[in-house]
């Protein structure tokens, strides 16, 4: 099993080009299930989970044909498509939930394994299912698998979401664009990647239209032909922010709309680093001395989000001064406190919140990888440790991050991947 090598402390110089949304690809490549036209979905993410998508599909009867870079897809969907969704592909990410409804949708029927992950809290599909049950949509848990099937059309209806959840958003958007009649969600999740999932299904003929967390989608008979590109990484690009600012780096951020992190900027420029944006970059410069913060919250968009409070924390260990971080959606998602903790960080975790001793002095030693978010804290940490870090089942961060080591060799760290 792959590991990497850091060397730390390392510097951090140069530019960076931040690759396409996982988190937008997912349900985009879900949504093609829709068509009857060939769709071309370009900035596409060379990481582990898009080929897990991009197999699903194949599985299901989609023709897939990639660029040479892997990078753009062209998407044929054949007159009848299968509707089994089989555990072993499934298991081995959430995303592929999404399938559900287009299936259901389009095919009036579906067999769908429940899905595997990152093992970050229970993340239930009560709220997908609850949806799609709404629309019109009859189900049975067995054997580990959702067995589903509708009278013909889904048919429009006021679905009101008991707790934001951006998947059951997601799947939702999908499965009411060929439903009959009208569908509003309201109490939706409005996380960037959603309104690219929008923006998208506009594009090819959907009618959906947002104001604020309400979601109005009018049914039509089919998707037209269409060709999209993903929008970039904000995770990626809030990530080399963060070791840019733990490193006082000096970085350009490229291909990336700063708005859509202006929260975690804002954030960063609070802790001490110098911050310009321009149409497509981020020019950020780290402090020499770190400012702590006394509380950080994860919250929905535009929020700080779940999938950078792992980073965060290790910038407050090397912040001066003592910080809380409360972790409010996900229940499970400290699993990396314990390997922070064998590099020399002071953290003491009460229920949902961690409380961070500052001015940590990291010292490199043998890690392992938990989940996808985890595993690039371990990683941020490295780059400021001294001495040598081995991190252990780095196939979570083969994941979610495009060709991560040889981006990060670039801007100056001292990293290794030994197989």
């Amino acid at each position: 099993m792959d590991k990497f090598l850091i060397k730390g402390p390392c510097k951090i110089r140069g530019d960076i080009s931040i690759s396409g949304s996982k988190n937008a690809s997912l349900p985009i490549l879900a949504a093609t299930l829709l068509f009857n036209e060939p769709v071309i979905i370009k900035n596409l993410p060379r990481v582990k989970d898009i080929n897990t998508m991009l197999n699903l599909l194949q599985s299901l009867g989609s023709k897939i044909i990639l660029s040479k870079d892997k990078k753009t897809a062209k998407i044929l969907n054949p007159k009848k498509m299968k509707t089994f969704a089989s555990y072993s592909l499934v298991k081995t990410m959430r995303g592929s939930i999404l399938v559900l409804g287009p299936l259901i949708s389009k095919y009036h029927k579906s067999k769908t394994s429940l899905p595997g992950g990152c093992l970050i809290g229970a993340r239930p599909v009560n709220y997908h299912l609850l949806a799609l049950k709404k629309l019109g949509m009859k189900y049975e848990l067995k054997d580990g698998y959702i067995l589903a099937k509708s009278n013909g059309k889904l048919r429009g209806t006021v679905i009101n979401f008991p707790k934001i959840s951006v998947g059951a958003t997601e799947n939702s958007i999908i499965a009411a664009c060929l439903a009959q009649g009208k569908t509003i969600l309201k109490n939706c999740a409005i996380e960037p990647e959603i309104k690219d999932l929008s923006n998208f299904l506009n594009k090819a003929g959907a009618k959906i239209k947002w104001a604020g967390r309400t979601c109005q989608i009018t049914g039509v008979k089919s998707l037209n032909k269409t060709e999209y590109s993903v929008m970039s990484d904000r995770i990626e690009a809030g990530t080399f922010c963060v070791a840019a600012t733990l490193a006082k780096g000096n970085l350009k951020i490229k291909n990336l709309n700063p708005k859509i992190i202006s929260t975690e900027i804002n954030l960063l420029k609070k802790i001490g680093a110098k911050i310009k944006t321009n149409k497509n970059e981020i020019v950020i410069k780290g402090p020499n001395k770190i400012k702590s913060i006394k509380s950080i919250k994860t919250k929905e968009f535009p929020g700080i989000p779940t999938d950078l409070q792992a980073q965060l924390m290790v910038l407050m260990c090397k912040a001066v001064g003592k910080s809380t971080i409360i972790e409010s959606i996900f229940e499970n998602r400290f699993m990396h406190v314990a390997e922070l903790q064998r590099l020399g960080a002071k953290i003491i975790i009460k229920n949902n919140t961690a409380t961070v001793q500052g001015n940590t002095n990291f010292i490199g030693a043998e890690l392992m990888s938990s989940d996808l978010r985890a595993s690039v804290a371990l990683v941020l940490a490295a780059i400021v440790s001294n001495g040598k870090t081995y991190i252990n089942r780095i196939y979570h961060l083969d994941r979610g991050y495009e060709n991560i080591e040889n981006k990060l060799k670039k801007i100056g760290v001292k990293i290794k991947r030994i197989r």
